[in-house]
Parts: C-alpha cells; sequence; structure tokens
C-alpha cells in the first residue's frame, strides 16, 4: 500500500504480461459456470487468494463500481482486473479470453438449431425454455435475499415489477430504474462498500472523461438512428442500447432483449428463449447469449458477422463506463447518498427481474401441468440441492424429451 496525499492508500497491484491475463481469464471462462454472482467468487479465488494479484480491499473496490454501472457486473470486474494488471491490452485480452469460449459455443448451437425441426429436437428446445424458468427463478430469489432485504427495498421490488408486468417498454424500465435510485435516496439503506481504495491506473481524470464522452456520444447515436439505416447499424444500436440501460446484468438484459430484438421480429420468441436456455448451459458471461442471437439475425441469416456485431454493441457500453469511471469512483463511492440509491437501484432490479420471470419466461415456456413440474424440479436442483446448471439442463431437456417421446 501506498499512502496518498489525502490519507488514502493506493492498492499496488504488480504488473503483469497481457499473456498471463489471457490465459488465466481462457480457463475461467471455459469453468465458470453460475452466473455473475458466482463469476465474482470465481474472480476473488483466483485474483486474492490464490494469485494475489490485488488485496481484498481492492477486489472489493471494483466490484462496488460495477455493482453500481449498468452493464454485466462480472465482465466489467474482470476486464478492470486486466486493466490494472496489464494496462489497456490486458484488460482487452480478459475481456475476450473470458468470453469468447461461451460465444463460440453459443454461434454453434445456433448453426446446428435449425437441424432440431423434428418432434425430439423441438422437445428438447421446449426443455431449454424450462431451464430458463428455473434459473430466473433461482435468480429472483437469490437477489431478492441480497438486495431486496428490508421493507422500504421489498416495496420498490413489488412496484418496479408490477409496473413492468403491466407496461413492458424499454422506457419504463429506464424510469423504474431511476425510481429506485430516487427511492433509496429518500427511504433507502446505505450499502457499506469496505475501506477506501484507489486503484492503480495507468490514465487519469481526462481519459476517464474523454471515454465516459465515448459512451454517452455512441448511446444517442444508438437511440436516435434513423429507421432507414442499414441493417447491421440497426442491429448495433438495439444491442448498445440494451447494454447500456440494463442494470444488474445477466438475466435482467432479458426484457430490454425481448423488447429490441424479438418485438421488430429480427428473432422469434421461440428462437429467443431456446437460446437463452442453451446460454445457461455454457460458462462464462450470460451477456455472449447476444452472439446467439446475432447469428439467428433473420432466420439465422445474420452468420458471424451477425454474432460480433451484437457481442460488440452489448458488452461495448459497460466497458467504456467502467473504464471512464474508475478515475472518479473513489471519491464518489464516499457519499452516503451514492450508496442509498445503489440500494434503490438494486432493488429495482430485484422487481425487473421478477417481472422477466413472468414474460416472456413463464408465458412462454410453461404449457401444462407437467412443464410446471419439470421446471419446479429443476428449481429446487438450484436452490435446494445447489446442484449445477448443467444438471438442471440435462434435467430439463431430458425430461422434456421422455414426455414427447411417449406422448
Amino acid at each position: 500500500m501506498t499512502k496518498l496525499a489525502d490519507g488514502s492508500r493506493r492498492s499496488e497491484a504488480s504488473r503483469g504480461t497481457v499473456g498471463e491475463v489471457a490465459a488465466v481469464f481462457f480457463k475461467l471462462g471455459l469453468a465458470s459456470f453460475g452466473g455473475p454472482i458466482a463469476h465474482l467468487g470465481y474472480f476473488h479465488r483466483e485474483f486474492v487468494e490464490r494469485r494475489r494479484w490485488m488485496d481484498e480491499g481492492h477486489f472489493g473496490h471494483l466490484v462496488a463500481l460495477c455493482q453500481f454501472l449498468p452493464g454485466p457486473a462480472s465482465s466489467q470486474v474482470g476486464f478492470s482486473v486486466g486493466l490494472v494488471r496489464a494496462g489497456w491490452m490486458g484488460g482487452v485480452a480478459a475481456f475476450l479470453a473470458f468470453t469468447l469460449p461461451s460465444a463460440v459455443l453459443l454461434v454453434a448451437f445456433a448453426a446446428l438449431s435449425q437441424r432440431l425441426q423434428t418432434p425430439l429436437g423441438l422437445a428438447a428446445l421446449h426443455g431449454l425454455k424450462l431451464v430458463a424458468v428455473a434459473v430466473v427463478g433461482q435468480g429472483v430469489c437469490a437477489m431478492a435475499r441480497r438486495l431486496a432485504p428490508d421493507r422500504s427495498r421489498a416495496m420498490i421490488a413489488a412496484v418496479a415489477a408490477a409496473l413492468i408486468i403491466t407496461i413492458n417498454t424499454a422506457v419504463t424500465q429506464l424510469v423504474v430504474v431511476t425510481a429506485g435510485a430516487l427511492t433509496g435516496l429518500w427511504a433507502g439503506s446505505p450499502i457499506a462498500h469496505g475501506a477506501r481504495q484507489e486503484v492503480a491506473l495507468g490514465y487519469g481524470n481526462r481519459a476517464g472523461c474523454l471515454l465516459l464522452a465515448i459512451f454517452a456520444a455512441l448511446l444517442v447515436v444508438a437511440v436516435l438512428v434513423p429507421q432507414g439505416w442499414p441493417g447491421l447499424v440497426q442491429v448495433g444500436a438495439a444491442f448498445y442500447r440494451a447494454g447500456a440501460l440494463v442494470f444488474g446484468g445477466g438475466h435482467v438484459v432479458l426484457p430490454l432483449l425481448q423488447h429490441d430484438i424479438v418485438g421488430p421480429g429480427w428473432v422469434g420468441n421461440d428462437v429467443f428463449l431456446a437460446g437463452y436456455g442453451a446460454a445457461q448451459a455454457v460458462p462464462g458471461p450470460m451477456f455472449a447469449f447476444a452472439a446467439y442471437l446475432g447469428e439467428q439475425l433473420d432466420g439465422g441469416r445474420g452468420g458471424l458477422l451477425g454474432a460480433a456485431v451484437a457481442l460488440v454493441g452489448i458488452f461495448l457500453p459497460g466497458l467504456l463506463l467502467v473504464a471512464g469511471a474508475l478515475p472518479f469512483w473513489q471519491s464518489l463511492a464516499q457519499y452516503d447518498a451514492a450508496k442509498r440509491m445503489l440500494a434503490g437501484v438494486n432493488a429495482a432490479v430485484v422487481g425487473l427481474l421478477a417481472a422477466a420471470l413472468y414474460n416472456p419466461v413463464w408465458v412462454s415456456a410453461v404449457m401444462s401441468p407437467g412443464d410446471v413440474a419439470v421446471a419446479l424440479v429443476g428449481f429446487a436442483m438450484l436452490v435446494g440441492a445447489r446442484w449445477s446448471p448443467l444438471v438442471v439442463v440435462a434435467w430439463c431437456v431430458l425430461a422434456a424429451m421422455a414426455r414427447a417421446a411417449l406422448g
């Protein structure tokens, strides 16, 4: 630790090589099952306990920032670890190595999905939709316990869910998140972020301002892009909006993608939910689901280019935000008002996820009492037995295929 002029301390994470960062994150990308919360556990074990790239306070500082920002929190933390460890190229290497394994697997699934148009194949795809019911249900329970543990935050979550279920638009979602922040500021409980830590960066406030300006400019373009622009520009804009406006990452991006990708008819709702179920069977970040959607554009004609545009579009805003905000986070995180706003935002995120569990997940996947039973068993596997999501995927798919075979 190095003491600074204002009395805070800088965590001196030792510098490494880009190759070292890429190798570690590629291994994590192949083995990190369980969603963003589990990913942070993998990161902590790898970078704090095992490799000692940073201390507890430094890691907690990065996690706190990424929870505060929209975007995929675990990918933002991973990018930040790579950035601190090996500079800009280290951040890019961390992102690519962690994301590409899941993206490649999902693109392969998308390319083969047309061959699954048989009774058993369709049953398997239906089973993947039931996986989504179990996993999103487990996510609602876990996030509610952690992010809405008291009466005021539970009320924020409940009202947010009711509003989204009633008026499911992207504008409503943004209003709900903003209202959650304001309500948290008024009535929420502050969230402790731990000891004050300085992140050792190779750039300062000026570069941070430039990155934030780029993020804002691209968001304006993504919101205002004319309908007559080329198709891939429209696609990139839609995925950029989703990545820029979603708090909580992972499952919470579902309603935004469902509105912006399924709504215009680029991808069918059945295809959407089947891909989401398949995303539970692969490691790495949930946002890699975008690669599957990009490949499936216009009936599977998106190809690798569509997958790449979607993947870059959904991840870019979160990475720009975290890189731009890092120089400023130290001072902002000390204010109780910021902590209370974060508490309100997180509670609203619980409501968004609960609304997504109902629509599109439940209403599009559960068609019979048998579907309810299969999804409930999968849910019990995750919550009660704490089995791997892979076991749940196997159960739901095999149960759906068995039911189809038995008539």
